[in-house]
């Protein structure tokens, strides 16, 4: 199952992104419905994709597919104070670990994480720095498709959220409120309900990385259950899975979100459990485990013996074909 989380950012008003609010809601009903690229590659791979609103900035209709959790709409500016209350962090929280008991009760054996929301890659930025201890600039991408110039602006306002709210990495649901956002919150949820029940999560880009850091900052036993997807094109992946401890799988440069990366790396996860699980090992086989120590019994390769193997003749005529 795909646990995809849609919410918005106050933040976006800081120009952070070059892409319009109204995306996010668009992209949501989208992935609703079936269209998305997750969507898409979820149905070749035989996963379910749960789309959840924890935070569109507009109220979204109902529609077949799509999970109404809204906190709120969107989080507050991170630029200019907390994104939002405590209570409000727990509650994004406690809505992917529900998610999580509801799929793994539904029989589910791997999550995926997934998220949509336009600016989403400044909180994540921030929250990397946080949990890294790296500066801003070091772990901040262009997310999707900003210039150089939007990017230089980007950092600058992810330095002056960190100086404003001065998250602390010691306490990390207080730092997801004050420089996160829900849909942050609900992957770290779906991380931690997943490994309470040891299910495995695939993740997928720097905004689900960010929400790992998040969740193994709340309880560390959980990087346990974690199968990093891919290392995508965003520094702030590198930074996560670095200080994680944990090599992605697939590194195609991806800048899709939405959980697209992760999905791809489901057929690998799968074959690494059938080989643990089916494959015979020598002594199952009863094949003989040649131990290679030094010494051989094998003969040298004649040519290696010159004269006394194949004569000079051969070698040259080898030589000159």
């Amino acid at each position: 199952m795909v646990g995809l989380f849609a919410g918005d950012h106050g933040v976006w008003a800081q120009g952070v992104s070059p892409d319009p609010q109204e995306i996010t809601a668009q992209m949501a009903l989208n992935m609703a419905a079936g269209g998305a690229g997750v969507t898409v590659l979820a149905r070749q791979m035989g996963a379910e994709v749960w789309v959840t609103n924890v935070g569109v900035a507009v109220d979204l209709p109902a529609t077949p597919g799509l999970r109404d959790r809204c906190i709120r709409h969107s989080t507050d500016d991170i630029s200019r104070g907390p994104a939002m209350s405590l209570d409000e962090a727990v509650e994004s929280l406690e809505i992917g670990i529900s998610t999580a008991d509801e799929a793994v009760a539904a029989g589910a054996d791997i999550l995926v994480t997934g998220e949509m929301g336009i600016a989403n890659t400044t909180p994540a930025s921030a929250l990397i720095s946080v949990f890294t201890g790296q500066p801003a600039a070091a772990v901040t991408g262009h997310g999707a498709g900003s210039d150089d110039a939007r990017h230089q602006h980007k950092i600058a306002v992810i330095d002056r959220a960190l100086t404003v709210n001065r998250p602390d990495a010691e306490h990390p649901v207080e730092a997801l409120a004050k420089v996160g956002g829900f849909e942050h919150g609900a992957m770290a949820g779906l991380i931690l309900g997943a490994a309470a029940h040891r299910v495995p999560v695939v993740l997928d880009g720097v905004i689900a990385c960010s929400s790992a850091l998040l969740a193994t900052a709340i309880v560390p036993a959980a990087a346990d259950f974690l199968v990093p997807g891919h290392a995508g094109a965003e520094p702030g992946i590198t930074a996560a899975l670095g200080s994680l401890g944990l090599p992605a799988l697939l590194d195609l440069g991806l800048r899709l979100g939405e959980g697209s990366g992760a999905v791809l790396a489901l057929p690998i996860v799968q074959a690494a459990a059938h080989i643990l699980n089916e494959m015979a090992t020598f002594e199952d086989a009863e094949v003989t485990d040649i131990k290679v120590t030094g010494e051989t019994d094998l003969p040298a390769s004649p040519l290696a013996v010159g004269d006394d193997a194949v004569g000079d003749d051969a070698v040259e005529g080898g030589a000159r074909a």
